[in-house]
């Protein structure tokens, strides 16, 4: 434990220790791609991605809080303990940093599980790395809220426009369509209608003629 004590205990110096962790990382990562690919040139220095400067910023708020509180301090603090007890102060000490670390670190972890922070990440990444080969501007703001707004929200505005008319375009021939169909629907129940009345009027001169008459009866009888 005194050897990860130890390590966690190196003084930062400015934040030195996170910018050579951050150049280690990219140096490897241009390995890597150099072995991959098999080119010999010099490459572009890759830019950590913000989960490895997140990591990177949890270790070394760790190192700093540990450079905080050395050992020194803490005796201090417990003087007349560590006089009658300095290697149980210092086993003590040590385990009271690793237990420290070890909260913090799960505490971390759970907040970037909650926040689901890894895919966000790495969801950034991909947004900036796309964003790079775009021609067009950025937008920034004037310092003028007004124009701001406007030249923010126009934009929107104008392509929510540009929907409400199309939905209302494909209303309006649906409509018209509707209107059609009713009209056919009345056309063709006013022709029902008429072969109706004709077929009614029909059976009605049908049912007034007279009866065939019965007298006379056959030619070759006598009376």
């Amino acid at each position: 434990m005194g050897g990860a004590v130890g390590r966690w205990r190196r003084p930062m110096g400015g934040g030195g220790g996170a910018v050579g962790r951050l150049e280690m990382a990219a140096a490897r990562g241009d390995a890597e791609e150099a072995a991959a690919g098999g080119e010999s040139g010099p490459s572009v220095p890759a830019a950590p991605g913000r989960a490895q400067v997140f990591a990177t910023v949890v270790d070394t708020f760790l190192e700093k809080l540990v450079a905080a509180g050395s050992y020194q301090r803490f005796a201090n603090c417990y003087c007349c303990f560590y006089k009658l007890q300095p290697e149980m102060t210092r086993s003590i000490y040590d385990q009271f940093i690793s237990q420290l670390q070890t909260s913090i670190k799960e505490e971390i972890q759970e907040v970037k599980d909650e926040g689901n922070l890894e895919p966000l990440f790495n969801s950034l990444d991909k947004i900036v790395e796309e964003a790079k080969n775009r021609e067009e501007p950025a937008w920034r703001p004037s310092g003028i809220p007004e124009e701001d707004i406007c030249s923010a929200m126009v934009p929107y505005l104008l392509k929510h426009r540009a929907y409400l008319q199309k939905i209302l375009k494909e209303k309006e021939e649906e409509n018209r369509k509707v209107a059609e169909s009713v009209l056919a629907g009345r056309d063709r129940i006013a022709e029902l209608q008429q072969l109706i009345q004709a077929r009614k009027h029909a059976w009605q001169l049908f049912s007034n003629l007279p009866p065939p008459s019965s007298e006379g009866g056959s030619p070759g009888t006598a009376a």
